[in-house]
């Protein structure tokens, strides 16, 4: 049940008739010599954690320890509660919930990295979301959760997830690449309409850099794991209304590594270029160095 790639993940699905989640479950029972049951345990401990990250900001907001976020995620909430969203009902909960996740971070909390801790809000955030306005069971969500690990363990196997490799196409665009492949077999798609979904993310965060103001994980780094589940769910969309990409995954992934080792050092996490550079980041990154 191993997969090198996504053309042999598709290939398994397609000869044992099953969802991505399926053999991803498989291949973990086998490497890790245990049961379903006891995965499908550890993968709902860290359903419960993404649960409890989401939840605690928006109760209870904290100040960062940088003390650039706090507070912003409960906003985003209030909004969508005062019925003036302009989002609709799962984008906004999504936004509100990816940003809580982050805030949970920041100020030391537990989190699951999905795949980092800076992208860490755009899983939870749209599954979360997903699975209130649906009315989603917990188990199929978490099977949507496999379905990401699967996305998440090729993009660690064939380039990379770390911003400083390969900026935050990297980290975000992974993190909404798994999530638009969950949310994808969340809601009824095949295995390839999942990967076209990834795709079409991996596309359009394509260059993004990783720029975090005073060197945290907290700015632009909250905004755009709110920005990862607006793409992430757009992809889910168009691959669940049979648009079809024209790049499979594995090219995909393969130039998202290649232009991440393209883009300047200062411009993947060492905080020397991009937002953190500018007049304002500077001052920020100054205040943060003499607390």
């Amino acid at each position: 049940m191993d997969f090198k790639n996504a053309q042999e993940l598709l290939e398994l699905c397609k000869k044992e008739n099953c969802p991505i989640s399926s053999i991803m479950k498989k291949r973990e029972c086998i490497l890790s010599e245990t049961t379903e049951e006891a995965i499908t345990a550890q993968m709902d401990h860290s359903l419960k954690i993404m649960r409890e990250s989401v939840a605690s900001p928006i109760q209870s907001p904290k100040k960062s320890i940088g003390g650039l976020i706090g507070g912003e995620a409960q906003l985003v909430d209030h909004h969508r509660r005062s019925g003036n969203s302009i989002c609709g009902s799962v984008l906004s909960r999504a936004i509100a919930y990816s940003m809580a996740v982050l805030e949970t971070n920041t100020t030391m909390g537990l989190i699951v990295a999905a795949p980092t801790a800076g992208s860490s809000g755009v899983l939870p955030g749209l599954l979360l979301a997903l699975q209130e306005e649906y009315h989603l069971s917990d188990t199929v969500v978490i099977d949507a959760l496999f379905n990401a690990g699967a996305i998440g363990y090729l993009a660690m196997r064939n380039a990379t997830v770390a911003g400083a490799v390969g900026g935050c196409q990297a980290e975000v665009g992974v993190a909404s690449a798994m999530a638009a492949s969950a949310a994808v077999e969340l809601m009824g798609g095949t295995p390839e309409q999942c990967l076209h979904a990834a795709v079409s993310v991996l596309m359009n965060f394509l260059g993004l850099v990783c720029d975090p103001i005073g060197g945290l994980v907290e700015c632009p780094c909250q905004g755009r794991n709110a920005a990862g589940v607006a793409v992430a769910l757009t992809g889910a969309e168009l691959a669940l209304s049979g648009v079809k990409q024209l790049i499979p995954f594995d090219e995909m992934l393969q130039t998202m590594y290649q232009v991440g080792k393209q883009i300047p050092p200062g411009l993947r996490e060492t905080a020397l270029g991009g937002c953190a550079a500018t007049p304002a980041g500077k001052k920020l990154g100054c205040s943060i160095c003499h607390k």
